[in-house]
């Protein structure tokens, strides 16, 4: 495990630590451990990162202590060399306490707690599993053998029934009694969303109706403004599968999801904060054609708003400036008009190229890319212009190399749809268009609306297909 704390790529802090008279004192015992150094380690989205390193003092006890206090969670306590661990809880209430482990092979055998009420209450939740989750394993497996009578299976199911109900009274029963303990906390959690009949005759309607009862009672038992939510195994699983399998994958199903989300957890700063950056830098990478539109949203909503008072002012300049600069860029939006001119110097502006479809296309004679998307170019013009689809095409080079993108539509057979220059960059496409490198496609409709944006040549075809079929339902 690494020591360094920064390898999240963020910089992200532990804001929530406070300063106090006692600070934390967590001291471990464990039988029959020869390692003379032990590690505290944390849950961080879905991954385990180092805390503290400690050695072994002469009482026999390793302590990890400090004048802060440690954020709430759930940490490990990893063995060296394997790295085998061991959980335990850490909140308000239990920043001073002991732990003493017997059989570093089954933690939560004999695992004895001083000075904390709630991992004495944890490891009695463990211990309980440990005795419940055999006996439920062994009715499985007989209940899967296919030499068990019909009967029999019948019988194994009822105590399995049975057992799983004894499981679900006591978590229950552990709630209700220790509500705001961390044990509680995390056991709640991590309920199965209990989703009701849903009656009718149409089966596609009830999944519809069951997945938007799921979806909107998703978070009933997770409390998303909890601080000590953050360092745990399943926040991040729970997220996960929240925005990118229960959200439809469109821009605006997403921005609402995580507005919902981002809402939910502003209670909690930290979690907040790690989030916000996280969903930001997510979809700053994406390669999915129109997620940047997640992105702009994001940096409109909190970023140009204020709401990410951590950011630095040369950073927060930055991500508002590209959101800026994407705006007009996005699908759904009318592409920004430009004055480009033809070989012949005459002038013409974008919106005032007709055409049912207009591909976009701008390229650089010396760039590689552009040169080995060429045949696909012309293969894709050639299959669809007899479909309404015709191709503006911008050479990138200035009046002093202007030559370079006649002689190169001549040599590549470009000669066959619409091509322009602006040789004294007037129109800057360029920045308009946000071209940093080449070749750039857009499709557009008959009102310069953008349909799609940064695709291959390669994926012109099926894209345009796709247009043109969703044209037919309209």
């Amino acid at each position: 495990m690494k020591q360094s704390l920064w390898i999240i790529g963020f910089f992200f802090f532990f804001t929530s630590l406070a300063f106090s008279q006692q600070g934390h004192e967590i001291k471990v015992k464990i039988d029959n451990f020869q390692e003379k150094e032990l590690y505290l380690g944390y849950y961080l989205q879905d991954k385990q990162y180092l805390l503290d390193t400690t050695q072994l003092g002469a009482d026999g006890y390793f302590t990890f202590s400090g004048d802060g206090i440690t954020p709430g969670g759930l940490y490990l306590i990893v063995m060296p060399p394997d790295n085998q661990y061991f959980q335990l809880l850490i909140d308000d209430k239990s920043q001073r306490f002991s732990m003493h482990c017997k059989n570093p092979k089954n933690p939560t055998e004999g695992m004895e707690i001083k000075g904390s009420e709630d991992n004495k209450l944890f490891y009695d939740y463990l211990n309980y599993l440990s005795v419940k989750r055999p006996e439920a394993a062994s009715l499985q497996e007989a209940m899967d053998n296919p030499e068990t009578p019909e009967k029999k299976k019948a019988d194994l199911q009822e105590k399995l029934d049975k057992l799983n109900q004894e499981v679900m009274d006591y978590q229950a029963n552990l709630i209700k009694k220790y509500p705001t303990t961390l044990t509680a906390v995390v056991i709640k959690s991590n309920l199965p969303l209990d989703v009701p009949e849903i009656e009718g005759e149409d089966q596609r309607d009830i999944e519809v109706k069951k997945w938007q009862y799921a979806k909107q009672h998703y978070f009933d038992n997770l409390d998303l403004a909890d601080p000590r939510m953050l360092r745990t195994p399943f926040l991040f699983q729970r997220l996960d599968h929240y925005v990118n399998k229960m959200t439809v994958q469109h821009p605006d199903s997403i921005n609402q999801s995580l507005y919902y989300l981002l809402e939910k957890m502003k209670p909690s700063e930290e979690t907040f904060k790690y989030y916000l950056i996280h969903f930001l830098n997510t979809y700053a990478k994406s390669q999915i054609v129109g997620f940047d539109a997640i992105y702009v949203f994001l940096a409109d909503t909190y970023y140009a708003s204020g709401q990410a008072p951590w950011t630095e002012e040369e950073q927060l300049t930055k991500i508002i400036e590209n959101a800026t600069r994407l705006e007009p860029l996005l699908i759904g939006k009318i592409a920004p008009n430009i004055k480009m001119q033809t070989q012949d110097n005459k002038e013409i502006w974008l919106h005032d190229f007709q055409s049912p479809y207009t591909v976009l296309f701008i390229w650089d004679p010396d760039c590689g890319h552009c040169k080995k998307s060429m045949p696909q170019m012309i293969e894709f013009y050639n299959n669809y212009k007899d479909k309404g689809v015709e191709v503006f095409a911008i050479c990138t080079k200035l009046y002093d190399e202007l030559q370079k993108c006649w002689d190169t539509i001549e040599e590549r057979g470009m000669g066959i749809w619409f091509n322009s220059v602006d040789p004294y960059n007037r129109s800057k496409f360029r920045t308009i268009y946000d071209v940093k490198t080449t070749p750039q496609i857009y499709i557009l409709d008959y009102k310069k609306e953008i349909l799609s944006k940064r695709i291959g040549a390669e994926q012109l075809g099926d894209v345009m297909d796709q247009i043109l079929k969703m044209q037919e339902h309209n």
